[in-house]
């Protein structure tokens, strides 16, 4: 009898298991959250620098230019790092759907790319109008608050553990928001430390063992 009880457990338990495949997008691979926090440590390196060097140098025409053009740089150094974080993603996601037999662009992947743009989109042209009036304030806090909202907005779609993921962003904008002062500070840990950490926990919880 108890045999036959666990049998009927474990069978419900692949039949939980396979549903949940069907309806969650289980591609998304860790490392991909590893190299973006690598790709924005680096981005932030860059901005650093950039502000490092235009206070040592002597007022020459090319820092005069630097100073002229920050906007634009800025807008460079972000773009850079959004780039290499989609085509990593993109690489390792498709490879582990490839190891596992899964397509990657499926129906739900699809849901997850809809409810992860519908506030990063909102929440970049918010970003783009204090860019616009020259009030740089509050876009440290703006871009971690939407970030945040988008993964739990696609974290019905995907594993759970983003949700958490989400609400940390979520916390660590907040907070920002009544310190200004550091919004690099909280840039670097909400983009690049717990992307790094998220990343390590979901490579070694979902594929280090298989």
């Amino acid at each position: 009898m108890t045999t036959e009880n666990s049998q009927h457990l474990e069978a419900i338990q692949d039949i939980r298991n396979m549903m949940k495949k069907s309806t969650r997008f289980l591609s998304l691979s860790g490392l991909s959250g590893v190299f973006a926090g690598i790709y924005a440590l680096l981005g932030i390196f860059a901005v650093n620098y950039y502000f490092y060097y235009l206070r040592t140098h002597d007022n020459n025409e090319f820092v005069i230019s630097l100073v002229m053009n920050i906007q634009r740089n800025f807008i460079i150094i972000a773009f850079l790092v959004l780039f290499f974080s989609i085509i990593t993603a993109y690489f390792f996601s498709s490879r582990k759907a490839k190891r596992e037999g899964h397509n990657l662009f499926d129906h739900n992947a699809i849901r997850v790319l809809i409810n992860l743009c519908i506030p990063l989109v909102a929440g970049g042209v918010f970003c783009i109008s204090f860019l616009y009036n020259r009030d740089y304030t509050y876009i440290a806090p703006s871009m971690l608050l939407f970030y945040g909202m988008a993964l739990i907005n696609a974290s019905k779609y995907t594993y759970d553990d983003i949700r958490y993921f989400g609400i940390c962003e979520i916390i660590l904008g907040l907070i920002s928001s009544f310190d200004l002062l550091n919004g690099m500070l909280y840039w670097t840990i909400g983009f690049g430390v717990l992307h790094i950490v998220y990343g390590a926990v979901m490579w070694f919880k979902y594929e280090k063992k298989r």
